[in-house]
Protein backbone atom coordinates (compact mmCIF):
# COMPACT_ATOMS: atom_id res chain seq x y z
CA UNK A 1 0.00 0.00 0.00
CA UNK A 2 1.36 3.40 -0.99
CA UNK A 3 2.31 5.61 1.96
CA UNK A 4 3.34 8.70 -0.02
CA UNK A 5 0.63 11.40 -0.27
CA UNK A 6 0.32 13.57 -3.37
CA UNK A 7 1.48 16.61 -1.40
CA UNK A 8 4.87 14.96 -0.81
CA UNK A 9 5.15 14.22 -4.52
CA UNK A 10 4.85 17.98 -5.15
CA UNK A 11 7.60 18.74 -2.65
CA UNK A 12 9.89 16.12 -4.23
CA UNK A 13 9.50 17.68 -7.69
CA UNK A 14 10.18 21.19 -6.40
CA UNK A 15 13.19 19.99 -4.39
CA UNK A 16 14.70 18.39 -7.46
CA UNK A 17 14.17 21.38 -9.72
CA UNK A 18 15.13 24.05 -7.18
CA UNK A 19 18.73 22.85 -7.32
CA UNK A 20 19.14 24.47 -10.72
CA UNK A 21 16.24 26.91 -10.85
CA UNK A 22 16.65 29.54 -8.12
CA UNK A 23 13.48 31.29 -9.25
CA UNK A 24 11.33 28.57 -7.71
CA UNK A 25 9.86 29.92 -4.48
CA UNK A 26 7.69 28.07 -1.96
CA UNK A 27 5.29 30.12 0.18
CA UNK A 28 3.28 28.70 3.07
CA UNK A 29 0.61 30.03 5.39
CA UNK A 30 1.73 28.32 8.58
CA UNK A 31 1.24 25.05 6.71
CA UNK A 32 4.67 23.73 5.76
CA UNK A 33 4.15 20.55 7.80
CA UNK A 34 0.67 19.90 6.40
CA UNK A 35 1.98 20.59 2.92
CA UNK A 36 4.98 18.22 3.34
CA UNK A 37 7.16 21.23 2.47
CA UNK A 38 9.39 21.18 5.56
CA UNK A 39 12.26 19.54 3.60
CA UNK A 40 12.12 22.36 1.04
CA UNK A 41 12.24 25.05 3.72
CA UNK A 42 15.22 23.29 5.34
CA UNK A 43 17.21 22.78 2.14
CA UNK A 44 16.37 26.06 0.39
CA UNK A 45 15.64 28.68 3.08
CA UNK A 46 16.45 31.51 0.68
CA UNK A 47 13.74 30.21 -1.68
CA UNK A 48 11.10 29.76 1.02
CA UNK A 49 8.71 32.26 2.58
CA UNK A 50 6.56 31.67 5.67
CA UNK A 51 3.69 34.16 5.58
CA UNK A 52 1.80 32.88 8.60
CA UNK A 53 -1.96 32.55 8.84
CA UNK A 54 -2.62 35.23 6.24
CA UNK A 55 -3.84 33.61 3.03
CA UNK A 56 -4.66 36.90 1.31
CA UNK A 57 -1.11 38.13 1.86
CA UNK A 58 0.22 34.75 0.73
CA UNK A 59 -1.34 35.08 -2.71
CA UNK A 60 -0.61 38.79 -3.18
CA UNK A 61 3.05 38.36 -2.20
CA UNK A 62 3.33 35.49 -4.65
CA UNK A 63 1.82 37.61 -7.42
CA UNK A 64 4.38 40.34 -6.74
CA UNK A 65 7.19 37.80 -6.92
CA UNK A 66 5.87 36.47 -10.22
CA UNK A 67 5.94 39.99 -11.68
CA UNK A 68 9.71 40.11 -11.14
CA UNK A 69 10.36 36.72 -12.71
CA UNK A 70 10.02 34.32 -9.79
CA UNK A 71 8.05 31.07 -9.92
CA UNK A 72 5.99 31.02 -6.72
CA UNK A 73 4.12 27.99 -5.40
CA UNK A 74 1.62 28.87 -2.67
CA UNK A 75 0.69 26.15 -0.18
CA UNK A 76 -2.36 26.46 2.05
CA UNK A 77 -5.31 24.27 3.04
CA UNK A 78 -7.71 24.13 0.11
CA UNK A 79 -10.59 25.25 2.32
CA UNK A 80 -8.81 28.54 3.03
CA UNK A 81 -6.85 29.34 -0.14
CA UNK A 82 -10.01 28.91 -2.24
CA UNK A 83 -12.14 31.18 -0.03
CA UNK A 84 -10.15 33.60 2.11
CA UNK A 85 -7.87 34.60 -0.76
CA UNK A 86 -10.44 34.35 -3.53
CA UNK A 87 -10.28 38.04 -4.46
CA UNK A 88 -6.48 37.93 -4.59
CA UNK A 89 -6.61 34.82 -6.77
CA UNK A 90 -9.07 36.55 -9.09
CA UNK A 91 -7.38 39.95 -9.31
CA UNK A 92 -3.70 39.67 -8.38
CA UNK A 93 -3.13 36.30 -10.05
CA UNK A 94 -5.66 35.57 -12.77
CA UNK A 95 -6.58 39.07 -13.98
CA UNK A 96 -2.88 39.93 -14.23
CA UNK A 97 -2.18 36.45 -15.68
CA UNK A 98 0.78 35.97 -13.36
CA UNK A 99 2.85 32.82 -12.99
CA UNK A 100 1.46 31.76 -9.61
CA UNK A 101 0.59 28.18 -8.77
CA UNK A 102 -1.93 27.83 -5.94
CA UNK A 103 -1.65 24.46 -4.18
CA UNK A 104 -4.74 23.60 -2.14
CA UNK A 105 -3.62 20.93 0.33
CA UNK A 106 -5.87 18.61 2.36
CA UNK A 107 -8.66 19.21 -0.13
CA UNK A 108 -12.20 17.90 -0.11
CA UNK A 109 -13.00 16.21 3.19
CA UNK A 110 -9.39 15.41 4.13
CA UNK A 111 -9.93 17.31 7.39
CA UNK A 112 -13.09 15.25 7.92
CA UNK A 113 -13.08 15.25 11.70
CA UNK A 114 -12.64 19.05 11.87
CA UNK A 115 -16.02 19.65 10.27
CA UNK A 116 -17.41 21.90 7.56
CA UNK A 117 -15.14 24.86 8.29
CA UNK A 118 -12.22 22.74 7.08
CA UNK A 119 -13.96 21.02 4.18
CA UNK A 120 -13.36 22.34 0.66
CA UNK A 121 -16.36 21.22 -1.34
CA UNK A 122 -16.75 24.37 -3.43
CA UNK A 123 -13.26 25.01 -4.76
CA UNK A 124 -13.69 23.44 -8.22
CA UNK A 125 -16.69 25.67 -8.89
CA UNK A 126 -15.06 28.78 -7.44
CA UNK A 127 -11.68 28.50 -9.11
CA UNK A 128 -13.09 27.33 -12.45
CA UNK A 129 -15.21 30.49 -12.60
CA UNK A 130 -12.10 32.72 -12.67
CA UNK A 131 -10.85 33.57 -16.18
CA UNK A 132 -7.24 32.46 -16.81
CA UNK A 133 -7.28 30.10 -13.82
CA UNK A 134 -6.66 26.44 -14.62
CA UNK A 135 -7.90 23.77 -12.21
CA UNK A 136 -6.32 20.35 -11.63
CA UNK A 137 -7.09 17.44 -9.30
CA UNK A 138 -4.42 14.76 -9.80
CA UNK A 139 -5.39 11.23 -8.83
CA UNK A 140 -2.18 9.68 -7.48
CA UNK A 141 1.45 10.51 -6.68
CA UNK A 142 2.77 9.59 -10.13
CA UNK A 143 0.25 11.75 -11.97
CA UNK A 144 0.89 14.54 -9.46
CA UNK A 145 4.61 14.39 -10.25
CA UNK A 146 3.96 14.65 -13.98
CA UNK A 147 1.54 17.53 -13.49
CA UNK A 148 3.95 19.62 -11.40
CA UNK A 149 6.80 18.92 -13.82
CA UNK A 150 4.63 20.29 -16.62
CA UNK A 151 3.44 23.29 -14.62
CA UNK A 152 7.07 24.24 -14.01
CA UNK A 153 7.44 24.68 -17.76
CA UNK A 154 4.74 27.32 -18.23
CA UNK A 155 4.03 30.80 -16.90
CA UNK A 156 0.27 30.69 -16.42
CA UNK A 157 -1.84 30.61 -13.24
CA UNK A 158 -3.14 27.31 -11.91
CA UNK A 159 -4.97 25.86 -8.92
CA UNK A 160 -4.02 22.33 -7.87
CA UNK A 161 -6.01 20.45 -5.22
CA UNK A 162 -4.55 17.42 -3.45
CA UNK A 163 -5.75 15.42 -0.48
CA UNK A 164 -4.08 14.86 2.85
CA UNK A 165 -3.74 11.10 2.96
CA UNK A 166 -1.83 8.69 0.71
CA UNK A 167 -3.85 7.31 -2.20
CA UNK A 168 -3.45 3.79 -3.49
CA UNK A 169 -1.37 3.89 -6.67
CA UNK A 170 -3.24 3.98 -9.96
CA UNK A 171 -0.25 4.32 -12.22
CA UNK A 172 3.42 3.43 -11.75
CA UNK A 173 6.71 5.22 -12.09
CA UNK A 174 7.32 3.51 -15.43
CA UNK A 175 3.76 3.80 -16.70
CA UNK A 176 2.09 7.18 -16.30
CA UNK A 177 -0.03 7.85 -19.41
CA UNK A 178 0.06 11.60 -18.86
CA UNK A 179 -0.64 14.32 -21.37
CA UNK A 180 -1.15 17.89 -20.23
CA UNK A 181 -4.81 18.92 -20.25
CA UNK A 182 -5.93 15.55 -21.65
CA UNK A 183 -7.83 13.00 -19.60
CA UNK A 184 -6.54 9.47 -19.08
CA UNK A 185 -8.79 6.58 -20.09
CA UNK A 186 -8.89 3.06 -18.64
CA UNK A 187 -11.14 0.34 -20.07
CA UNK A 188 -12.51 -2.76 -18.38
CA UNK A 189 -14.49 -5.67 -19.83
CA UNK A 190 -15.64 -6.47 -23.34
CA UNK A 191 -18.51 -8.92 -23.03
CA UNK A 192 -21.55 -6.78 -22.30
CA UNK A 193 -23.18 -4.90 -25.15
CA UNK A 194 -24.09 -2.10 -22.76
CA UNK A 195 -21.31 0.31 -21.89
CA UNK A 196 -20.98 2.47 -18.80
CA UNK A 197 -18.60 5.39 -18.40
CA UNK A 198 -17.38 6.56 -15.00
CA UNK A 199 -15.85 10.03 -14.96
CA UNK A 200 -13.98 11.00 -11.80
CA UNK A 201 -11.17 13.19 -10.54
CA UNK A 202 -8.74 13.41 -7.65
CA UNK A 203 -9.10 10.81 -4.92
CA UNK A 204 -12.31 9.46 -6.45
CA UNK A 205 -10.45 7.88 -9.37
CA UNK A 206 -9.13 4.98 -7.29
CA UNK A 207 -12.56 3.79 -6.07
CA UNK A 208 -13.92 4.36 -9.59
CA UNK A 209 -11.36 1.96 -11.02
CA UNK A 210 -12.10 -0.53 -8.25
CA UNK A 211 -15.80 -0.21 -9.10
CA UNK A 212 -15.05 -0.89 -12.77
CA UNK A 213 -13.25 -4.09 -11.78
CA UNK A 214 -16.27 -5.19 -9.75
CA UNK A 215 -18.51 -4.53 -12.74
CA UNK A 216 -16.10 -6.23 -15.13
CA UNK A 217 -16.44 -9.42 -13.09
CA UNK A 218 -20.20 -9.16 -13.65
CA UNK A 219 -19.78 -8.87 -17.41
CA UNK A 220 -20.04 -5.12 -17.79
CA UNK A 221 -18.07 -3.04 -20.25
CA UNK A 222 -16.85 -0.02 -18.30
CA UNK A 223 -14.64 2.93 -19.17
CA UNK A 224 -13.09 5.07 -16.44
CA UNK A 225 -12.04 8.59 -17.37
CA UNK A 226 -9.49 10.20 -15.04
CA UNK A 227 -10.49 13.82 -15.62
CA UNK A 228 -7.67 15.39 -13.61
CA UNK A 229 -7.94 18.52 -15.80
CA UNK A 230 -11.16 20.22 -14.68
CA UNK A 231 -10.20 23.39 -16.50
CA UNK A 232 -9.36 23.29 -19.32
CA UNK A 233 -11.85 20.45 -19.57
CA UNK A 234 -11.10 17.64 -22.02
CA UNK A 235 -14.40 17.65 -23.89
CA UNK A 236 -13.11 15.63 -26.84
CA UNK A 237 -12.21 12.57 -24.80
CA UNK A 238 -15.53 12.66 -22.97
CA UNK A 239 -17.56 12.94 -26.19
CA UNK A 240 -15.59 10.14 -27.83
CA UNK A 241 -16.01 7.74 -24.91
CA UNK A 242 -19.72 8.58 -24.61
CA UNK A 243 -20.51 7.56 -28.20
CA UNK A 244 -21.93 4.13 -27.27
CA UNK A 245 -22.50 4.67 -23.55
CA UNK A 246 -25.68 3.57 -21.84
CA UNK A 247 -24.94 5.67 -18.77
CA UNK A 248 -22.33 8.11 -17.49
CA UNK A 249 -21.68 8.29 -13.76
CA UNK A 250 -19.63 11.18 -12.39
CA UNK A 251 -17.85 10.90 -9.06
CA UNK A 252 -16.34 13.88 -7.27
CA UNK A 253 -15.30 14.98 -3.79
CA UNK A 254 -17.20 18.23 -4.20
CA UNK A 255 -20.61 19.79 -3.78
CA UNK A 256 -23.19 18.87 -6.45
CA UNK A 257 -23.02 22.32 -8.06
CA UNK A 258 -20.43 23.74 -10.44
CA UNK A 259 -18.02 20.82 -10.38
CA UNK A 260 -17.22 17.77 -12.49
CA UNK A 261 -20.79 16.51 -12.71
CA UNK A 262 -22.10 19.86 -13.91
CA UNK A 263 -19.44 20.11 -16.61
CA UNK A 264 -20.00 16.56 -17.82
CA UNK A 265 -23.77 17.07 -17.99
CA UNK A 266 -23.31 20.29 -19.96
CA UNK A 267 -20.98 18.71 -22.51
CA UNK A 268 -23.03 15.54 -22.91
CA UNK A 269 -26.38 17.29 -23.28
CA UNK A 270 -24.98 19.45 -26.08
CA UNK A 271 -23.12 16.72 -27.97
CA UNK A 272 -24.31 13.19 -27.26
CA UNK A 273 -27.25 13.05 -24.84
CA UNK A 274 -27.47 10.00 -22.58
CA UNK A 275 -28.26 9.31 -18.94
CA UNK A 276 -25.88 11.13 -16.57
CA UNK A 277 -25.92 10.30 -12.86
CA UNK A 278 -23.92 12.45 -10.46
CA UNK A 279 -22.28 11.16 -7.30
CA UNK A 280 -21.05 14.02 -5.14
CA UNK A 281 -21.05 15.26 -1.59
CA UNK A 282 -24.52 16.41 -0.49
CA UNK A 283 -25.77 19.98 -0.58
CA UNK A 284 -25.56 20.00 3.17
CA UNK A 285 -23.01 20.10 5.95
CA UNK A 286 -21.04 16.90 5.46
CA UNK A 287 -20.86 14.60 8.47
CA UNK A 288 -17.67 14.61 10.50
CA UNK A 289 -15.36 11.63 10.63
CA UNK A 290 -12.33 10.15 8.94
CA UNK A 291 -12.51 10.66 5.20
CA UNK A 292 -12.87 6.94 4.48
CA UNK A 293 -15.81 6.72 6.86
CA UNK A 294 -17.42 9.78 5.26
CA UNK A 295 -17.04 8.30 1.77
CA UNK A 296 -18.53 5.03 2.96
CA UNK A 297 -21.44 6.86 4.60
CA UNK A 298 -22.36 8.59 1.32
CA UNK A 299 -21.74 5.52 -0.83
CA UNK A 300 -18.75 7.10 -2.54
CA UNK A 301 -16.70 3.91 -2.50
CA UNK A 302 -16.11 1.11 -4.99
CA UNK A 303 -19.25 -0.78 -4.01
CA UNK A 304 -21.42 2.34 -4.03
CA UNK A 305 -20.15 3.47 -7.42
CA UNK A 306 -20.61 0.00 -8.91
CA UNK A 307 -24.12 -0.16 -7.49
CA UNK A 308 -25.04 3.20 -8.97
CA UNK A 309 -23.82 2.10 -12.42
CA UNK A 310 -25.71 -1.18 -12.21
CA UNK A 311 -28.93 0.46 -11.04
CA UNK A 312 -28.65 3.07 -13.78
CA UNK A 313 -28.10 0.57 -16.59
CA UNK A 314 -30.74 -1.96 -15.67
CA UNK A 315 -33.31 0.27 -14.02
CA UNK A 316 -34.55 0.54 -10.49
CA UNK A 317 -34.16 3.35 -8.03
CA UNK A 318 -31.01 5.35 -8.60
CA UNK A 319 -28.97 6.22 -5.52
CA UNK A 320 -30.19 9.82 -5.64
CA UNK A 321 -29.08 10.49 -2.07
CA UNK A 322 -25.49 10.30 -3.28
Amino acid sequence: MNKIPNRKAICDVLLENAKEDKDIIALCSDSRGSASMTPFFEQYPEQAVEVGIAEQNLVSIAAGMAHVGKKPYCFSPACFISTRSYEQAKVDVAYSNTNVKLIGISGGISYGELGMSHHSAQDIAAMSAIPNMRVYLPSDRFQTKKLIENLLQDEKPAYVRVGRNPVEDIYSEDNVPFEMDKATVSRFGLSNEKKAVIVSCGEMVRPSIDAAKILENKGYRVTVIDMYCLKPFDKNTLIKEAEDAEIIVTVEEHAPFGGLGSEVASVISANRPCKVVQMALPDDHVITGKSKDVFNYYGMNAEGIAGTVEEGVYGGALLSQH
